[in-house]
Formats: structure tokens, sequence, C-alpha cells
């Protein structure tokens, strides 16, 4: 008899749905609308979406503060609903805020979090954790005598000390200087080449293109897309348009359906279209039209952000 193997992902989600009931006579809200996302074990991935797309209600699911209302969550076929403490055990995520109480130490912070996950004594990383953030001088210091930044380090420290096969990162950089979000990434990119499962939610895109190798856009609690990175770009077949005018005092400019204003200052326009819907002549013609007189014009490929304003506002 030939046994079938079970495909294994670092996240298999099925059906999720998540409505939170409505108060004083309010409608209820759909958080999460029977989403279907599925994540390669041991790659770096990408969830993108604006505000209220639903990601904090996937995270905070996968984390297990919020109950879903019906639907399937799986690490490396480990049920969420079946095997509750494996399923904990298997699953780091840096939140946004941080929290922690002023009168401990790092190496204190990260040692009672090691044992609430059970991580036996001789098994605990801290000290390695601590160095390889840069908060091992600090590793004694009081907690409040820390910098925002070095209290977001060890957010991602607290993330790890299980050592866990899913690390999610959500927006892990907001507010950190260049050199320090490059040594993050540095240490996020070594852990994923290990085979640890990495998703990165982020407004920095392009973060997010330059680090994932596949990415999902939520909107309004439904995955809009899901490609390779570079499939992304690709599909969408966008374009981007600079133009440099002369005109001083310049009105409100509308544009055709579907293309999207980028920016419109100091006598410089950018323009972001889909060269399967609009064509650079049609575009130029409106703008024409409408008065502008164009001094310099340049066309670019799109980037990531451009894709993200498309999808988004096309849905």
């Amino acid at each position: 008899m030939i046994k079938t193997r079970l495909t294994e992902f670092g996240l298999e989600v099925k059906n999720l749905q998540k409505v939170y009931k409505g108060h004083d006579g309010n409608e209820p809200v759909v958080a999460l609308k029977n989403l279907d996302l599925q994540v390669k074990k041991g790659s770096f991935f990408g969830l993108l979406g604006p505000n209220g797309a639903g990601k904090s209600t996937l995270i905070n699911i996968l984390a297990g503060l919020v109950i879903k209302t019906s639907g399937i969550v799986k690490i490396r076929n480990i049920d969420q609903d079946i095997n509750v403490r494996e399923f904990k055990r298997s699953i780091g995520v840096v939140p946004q805020e941080t929290n922690f109480d002023p009168f401990l130490t790092p190496y204190e912070s990260l040692d009672i979090q090691a044992g609430l996950y059970g991580v036996k004594k001789s098994e605990r990383k801290i000290d390695q954790i601590l160095k390889r953030l840069g908060l091992e001088a600090k590793s004694n210091a009081y907690m409040r005598s820390l910098s925002g930044g070095m209290r977001r380090r060890l957010l991602i420290g607290k993330a790890l000390v299980h050592a866990p096969e899913l690390v999610i990162l959500d927006e892990p950089t907001a507010g950190v200087d260049i050199e320090l979000r490059e040594m993050l990434w540095n240490y996020m990119k070594d852990l994923n080449a290990k085979g640890t499962t990495i998703i990165l939610t982020t407004h920095y895109l392009e973060e997010a293109e330059a680090l994932c190798e596949k990415i999902a856009i939520l909107n309004k609690g439904e995955l809009i897309a899901c490609n390779d990175t570079s499939e992304l770009l690709e599909k969408v077949n966008l374009k981007s348009m600079n133009i440099r005018y002369s005109n001083l005092h310049l009105k409100k400019i509308n544009l055709p359906e579907k293309a999207i204003l980028k920016e419109n200052k100091n006598q410089k326009l950018s323009i972001s279209y889909n060269r399967n819907e609009i064509k650079t002549d049609q575009l130029l013609d409106c703008l024409r039209a409408q008065g502008l007189e164009i001094i310099d014009l340049s066309t670019e490929e799109a980037d990531l952000a451009d894709v993200f304003r498309l999808l988004t506002n096309n849905n």
C-alpha cells in the first residue's frame, strides 16, 4: 500500500472568516471573508493591505488573541484547534506595540518568555539572541532605560526565544532608523536561510519588494492578489509616467479611470497606469486637453507601491 504524504505548508489557511458582532443596532462587521492562503514552508512571504484590510485580524487569530468565526488554520499540518499547545509553540509574533515591564531587564524578559513556552534552561539561547540584536551591553539594564529602537529589537527577541517554525513580523521597522532596519533584516534573512518561515507586514513597500519571494494583498477582508513578487509586477503591467510642466497655477488634474495620481507638486506630476487599459497617447491627450504645458516627460517600469495602489483602488 502506497502512503500519500501530506503537503506541509509554513502556514495554511482555509475558508477563514471573522465576523464581529454589531453593537447598539449596528450591522455585524466582516473582517475576513472566507480567506484561503498557503505559505510555502521556509519562504519569506509578504502580507500587504491598506488600513482595515484584515491584516491585524488575521495576525491576531494566528497569535490566539482573536477567536475566528469559522475556518481552518494550520502550521505544518498542526491544526490550531486540535493541537493547541504545539501550534502556539510553532509560531512567534512580533507585534507593533512595545509593552514591557519597566522593572525587568532584557535578559529577564526573554528568560521569562522562554519559560512560558517550556524551553529548558539548558536550551535557552538568550545571550546569543541579545548579541545578534545588538542588545548585549544592555542585557542587565532596566527596560525603562532602553530607547524605542532597543525595545522594538527586544520584541523580536521575545518572538524568537522558543525557536518557532513560523515568525510573523508586524511592521517591525516602523519608526526605526535605516542602520537598525538593515541589521534587523540581515538577522531575518539569516533565520530564513536556516528554514524559518517568515511572514512580513509592512508599509515600506520597497522592503517587501526586496525581501519577499511571494506577496499576498488583502483588501476589505478578501485576498485580491497572491503571486511571486516578480510575477505580480509583470502581471499588472504597470507603467509610471513622470512629467515636468510649466503651468504655475495648475488646477486639479482629472485622469482617465484607473490611472492613479502619485504626486503633483512643484510643477512635477507622477502618474501610474496599466498599459493594458490605458494607452500612453490617451493619457497625454487627456492632460493636454486640460491645458497642461509639458516641458519634459519620462516613463519607467512601476514598482510594488504602484501595484499596491492600483489593486487596492480598484477593489
